[in-house]
């Protein structure tokens, strides 16, 4: 039996991220100030966003253009540092 490797990305790419916090006022303002340190091509209107059936959190998909695995690392880790993410997929 061989293992398949899983397919690699070729960049840049299209690279869809999801993003999920606490549903607060200025979440979506936060989390797409630091999305747009990484990909300045990134508008608000290309967010797409989700709210939990309590209305306590809020999910966030916004597609970047990823120029290789760093770069979604060093976006990954700053979303987290906000305090604000629970969770980036």
């Amino acid at each position: 039996m061989t293992t398949q490797e899983p397919p690699r990305l070729e960049y840049p790419c299209p690279y869809p991220i999801k993003v999920v916090g606490e549903h607060a006022e200025d979440f979506v303002a936060v989390v797409l100030a630091i999305v747009q340190r990484h990909d300045a091509a990134v508008r608000a209107e290309q967010v797409r966003r989700r709210a939990s059936a309590g209305d306590r959190y809020l999910s966030l998909t916004i597609t970047i253009t990823a120029m290789g695995p760093d770069h979604i690392q060093a976006l990954f880790a700053d979303l987290k540092a906000t305090g604000r993410v629970l969770v980036v997929l």
